[in-house]
């Protein structure tokens, strides 16, 4: 499964990029419950953290590292790798480019590949409704982080 969804926020690039600080990450993901550096090397890139997320009453905890990690005034962008649940390799990649002073393009893009019998199976099985549901749930919940933060500041 993979996706490439953008969306225009109307907040400063600055503000949006705060999201994506792994200490903010429960704002944008409900269902991460802890993130924990490992290693935090300089610069981000190779970076790695554990991370939990919970689905109801279970917990499935896993490693994280930064594959990609550009911050520069007009772009900003992180790629993220991880395994869950010994079944899927997930590439997540964010994006961020400045527009104006008070607006900002969010390209969210990814893939979730099975990399065991049970994995392929289940994505094979798996809705693609669901699976845009849960890309353009993601996309909604930053921009509304995002607008609400800079609401906030601007006041």
């Amino acid at each position: 499964m993979k996706w490439k969804e953008e969306r225009i926020i109307d907040a400063p690039i600055e503000v949006v990029w705060t999201l994506f600080e792994e200490e903010n990450a429960q704002r944008i993901m409900p269902k991460v419950v802890e993130n924990r550096w490992l290693e935090k090397k300089p610069g981000t890139l190779g970076s790695t953290y554990e991370q939990t997320y919970q689905e109801g009453k279970r917990k499935e905890t896993y490693v994280v590292e930064i594959i990609e990690f550009e911050n520069t005034d007009d772009r900003k962008h992180k790629r993220i790798q991880f395994r869950l649940a010994g079944a899927f390799e997930m590439n997540l990649l964010f994006t961020l480019e400045r527009l104006n002073e008070k607006q900002t393009k969010f390209i969210y893009a990814g893939s979730n590949t099975g990399i065991n019998f049970v994995g392929r199976a289940m994505l094979k099985l798996g809705n693609k409704k669901a699976g845009d549901k849960v890309v353009t749930d993601f996309l909604d919940r930053v921009e509304q982080e995002a607008t609400a933060d800079y609401t906030v500041s601007s006041n």
